[in-house]
């Protein structure tokens, strides 16, 4: 589905990605994880071409990125960023999703046809939402928001599903409801699906593969069971970790360790 090879790419501020270069297959969940500052969301940028590579390229389907028109693009790749909270638009559920379906408008084209109206209708049930269609996006819950903002991005029928840490601004309970229907769209729709992650033990739990991205740099790629061990986390997040079996999944469980770093200095 993806192929970036020898990805080198940042910003004027100074920061970059070096060589970073992974594959994703088709109907797979990858999972992007890493400190602070390590490039996850900037890697992200990159696929969406909003960052333009210095070194290297991006290839969707064997097509490279570049090569590709805004609008064609849009129809295989849509995007859930971290910006629930930011969302304060006056539209109903209902028009915020139907967004989704601009990469598909015909010049001049005002009204949406009945093919679009049937797609938002099918995005709105998938993430459960109908019953919320005439509600003020601004009015709602984030988690409600959430799952407004995946419907929108479903109703692009993306072959691939971008998300930048969809759970950040989520409690634990709202959490496991989004990342539940992330992968339920991407087991059931065989949907493709990146996903930047900080929480490492939600990353064990619902990813095939992990890429761990350290200092713009790639340090590994693997499994939970591979990426997720005791050593690599120290040597990454540089900070000392437990790490057990899940009881009820058997992926990594990730334990942290009050006061590892010291006391601190006065």
């Amino acid at each position: 589905m993806l192929r970036v090879k020898n990805l080198t790419c940042g910003y004027e501020a100074g920061f970059f990605l070096k060589n970073i270069t992974f594959s994703v297959n088709d109907g797979e969940l990858m999972g992007i994880i890493g400190p602070n500052g390590s490039g996850k969301s900037t890697l992200l940028r990159a696929i969406r071409r909003v960052l333009k590579p210095l070194k290297g390229g991006i290839l969707f389907k064997g097509k490279r990125i570049d090569r590709m028109g805004f609008k064609e693009l849009a129809q295989k790749v849509s995007v859930v960023s971290q910006s629930a909270e930011e969302i304060t638009l006056n539209f109903t559920v209902r028009e915020y999703v139907l967004l989704g379906r601009i990469p598909y408008r015909r010049r001049f084209q005002i009204l949406e046809t009945k093919t679009d109206e049937k797609i938002v209708a099918n995005t709105m049930s998938l993430t459960d939402i109908t019953h919320l269609s005439e509600r003020n996006v601004g009015e709602l819950s984030g988690g409600e928001r959430q799952r407004a903002i995946i419907a929108r991005a479903l109703a692009q029928e993306p072959e691939l599903l971008l998300l930048d840490e969809p759970t950040i601004h989520l409690d634990i309970g709202h959490q496991i409801e989004i990342l539940d229907l992330v992968k339920r769209l991407n087991e059931q729709n065989n949907l493709t699906v990146i996903i930047v992650l900080h929480d490492l033990n939600l990353a064990s739990l619902y990813c095939d593969r992990l890429l761990l991205l350290r200092e713009g740099e790639v340090h590994s790629i693997g499994t939970a069971d591979e990426i997720l061990t005791y050593s690599i986390i120290e040597e990454v997040y540089k900070t000392p970790v437990v790490v057990e079996k899940n009881p009820i999944s058997s992926k990594p469980l990730i334990c942290l360790v009050p006061g590892g770093k010291g006391e601190v200095k006065k």
